[in-house]
C-alpha cells in the first residue's frame, strides 16, 4: 500500500460503495418484477389471488428462512466469495422463473430465488462494517436501500416495456443476465478488506479505522471466531428481540408495496397497465429519496448529538408514524389519483427508517454484525411473507381497505417498540458476555 501519511485520501470505499449500491439494485429489480408481471400471469394460467399471493409469498419465506445462514456464511468467508456466488445462483434462478408452468412450480422457482437472494443484504452490511467509519453508517445503509427502491421503481416501466414488446418471459432472461455480470465484476474489483485494495491509501484507511493514542491505525475487526455465533446469547438478549420485531412491522408495510401495489391499481383503482407502469412507480421513487434522507438524518443527529441512541430512534419512530398518517387515508379516500399521491407519502416515510434500522446491527452487532442483521432481515421477512397472503385473502373477499389499516396499526406497534425497548448502543452480545462472566466469577 503507498504510502498515504502525507497525501490526500483515496476514494476507494466510494467505489466500493458504487457496486453495492448496483448489487441493492439488482436485488429489487429481480424481486420485484413479477410483481407487475403478475396480470399478465395470472391471465395465461388463471390464477386467483389466493395463487398468486402464495407465489409471491414462497420467495419472501425463503428469504426469511435462509437470513441467518446467509449472514453466518458472509460472517464466515468473506462478502468477496460469498456475494459473487449467491448473486449468480439467484440470477440463474431468475431466469429459471420463465420456465413455471403451474401454480407449484412458480411457487418452488420462487422458493429457490428468495433462498438465494438471503445473504445479500446481510454480506453486504458485513462488507459495509469493514470498509465504512461508524459516522458514515447512516448514510451508507441509505444510499444503498435508495439504490434497492430505485430498483422497485424502474421495474414497472421497464418491465411492461419489456412485456408488450418481447413477453413476460423476456423479463425474467434479461434480469438474470444482468446479475450475472455483477457477479463477475464483484468478484474481479472487491477485497474482503480495504487493506488488501489497491485503490485505498494510508490516509483513506486512517478515517476509516481510525488511530490509537499512539497514531497507529485501528485493526479492522474479521475474526474467523465470528462464525463460532453465540446462539444463546443472542436469543436471550432483550435487544436483540427489540430489533427484530421493530423491522417485522416495517417489512410488513413494504411488502404491500413490493408485491401487491400493480394489481391494487389496476383492480381497485381502476387504472390501466400503460399508467400503472408510471403510477406504481411514485410510492417507490419517493421510497428512494426517503432511503437517503433517513440515513443522512440520522447521521446528522448522530455527529451533531454525538447519541446514538437518540439519532437512530428520533429517526425511526418519525418514518414509521409518518407512513401510518399517510397509509390509512390512501386506503379510504374514493379518488384513485389522491390515493397514489398518499401512497407516494406513506413509502417516503416508510424508507426514512431504513438507515437507522440498519445502522443497529453494525453498531450492536460487532464482529457479529452480519448473523445480527441476518436475524433482523429473517424476523422482518417473516411479515414480509405474511403481507402479501394478507392483503391476498382480504382482498379476494372484497375489502382492498382493510390490509392498508392492518399494517398502520403494526407500525404504530413498530414506533412503540424503537421507543421504549430497542437500544442501539446497547450490544446484543458483548454486554450479555460481561453479565455472564460476572456472574461466574461472583
Amino acid at each position: 500500500m503507498p504510502d498515504g501519511k502525507h497525501q490526500g485520501a483515496s476514494y476507494g470505499r466510494w467505489y466500493i460503495l458504487g457496486l453495492i449500491c448496483l448489487m441493492y439494485l439488482i436485488t429489487y429489480l429481480d424481486r420485484v418484477n413479477i410483481s407487475t408481471a403478475a396480470p399478465a400471469i395470472s391471465q395465461e394460467f388463471g390464477f386467483n389471488k389466493i395463487t398468486m399471493g402464495a407465489i409471491f409469498s414462497a420467495f419472501v419465506w425463503a428469504y426469511a428462512l435462509f437470513q441467518v445462514p446467509g449472514g453466518w456464511l458472509n460472517d464466515r468467508f468473506g462478502a468477496r466469495t460469498v456475494l459473487t456466488s449467491i448473486v449468480a445462483y439467484w440470477s440463474v434462478m431468475t431466469a429459471a422463473t420463465a420456465a413455471a408452468t403451474s401454480g407449484v412450480s412458480f411457487i418452488i422457482v420462487r422458493f429457490l430465488f428468495g433462498a438465494g437472494e438471503a445473504g445479500a443484504f446481510p454480506g453486504a452490511t458485513r462488507a459495509m462494517q469493514l470498509w465504512y467509519p461508524r459516522q458514515e453508517r447512516g448514510l451508507i445503509q441509505g444510499l444503498t436501500h435508495s439504490a434497492s427502491r430505485l430498483g422497485a421503481a424502474i421495474a414497472p416501466p421497464i418491465v411492461v416495456l419489456i412485456i408488450t414488446t418481447l413477453g413476460w418471459r423476456s423479463v425474467f432472461y434479461i434480469c438474470g443476465a444482468v446479475g450475472f455480470v455483477w457477479a463477475v465484476w464483484w468478484y474481479l474489483s472487491y477485497r474482503n478488506l480495504p487493506e488488501e485494495h489497491g485503490l485505498v491509501n494510508e490516509a483513506e484507511l486512517r478515517e476509516i479505522r481510525g488511530v490509537d493514542e499512539h497514531g497507529n491505525i485501528n485493526p479492522p475487526i474479521m475474526e474467523r471466531s465470528a462464525a463460532n455465533v453465540p446462539w444463546g446469547i443472542l436469543l436471550r438478549s432483550p435487544n436483540m428481540w427489540a430489533i427484530m420485531c421493530a423491522y417485522f412491522t416495517y417489512v410488513y408495510c413494504l411488502y404491500i408495496f413490493l408485491s401487491w401495489l400493480p394489481s391494487y391499481l389496476v383492480e381497485a383503482r381502476h387504472f390501466t397497465l400503460l399508467k400503472v407502469g408510471f403510477l406504481a412507480s411514485l410510492p417507490l421513487f419517493a421510497g428512494v429519496i426517503g432511503d437517503t434522507a433517513g440515513g443522512l438524518a440520522t447521521d446528522w443527529l448522530l455527529k451533531r448529538t454525538g447519541n446514538t441512541r437518540f439519532a437512530r430512534r428520533v429517526v425511526a419512530i418519525v418514518g414509521l408514524l409518518g407512513c401510518a398518517v399517510f397509509i390509512v387515508p390512501a386506503a379510504l379516500t374514493e379518488n384513485a389519483y389522491t390515493a397514489v399521491y398518499c401512497l407516494t407519502g406513506a413509502m417516503f416515510f416508510l424508507e426514512c427508517t431504513i438507515g437507522p434500522s440498519w445502522a443497529v446491527p453494525m453498531d450492536a452487532g460487532g464482529k457479529y454484525s452480519g448473523t445480527v442483521s441476518g436475524m433482523m432481515n429473517m424476523a422482518g421477512n417473516f411479515g414480509g411473507a405474511m403481507s402479501p397472503l394478507v392483503f391476498g385473502f382480504l382482498a379476494y373477499y372484497g375489502n382492498w381497505q382493510a390490509p392498508f389499516v392492518v399494517a398502520a396499526a403494526l407500525l404504530v406497534i413498530g414506533a412503540g417498540v424503537w421507543a421504549f425497548w430497542l437500544d442501539p448502543d446497547r450490544s446484543v452480545v458483548e454486554n450479555e458476555e460481561v453479565h455472564r462472566t460476572a456472574a461466574a466469577a461472583a
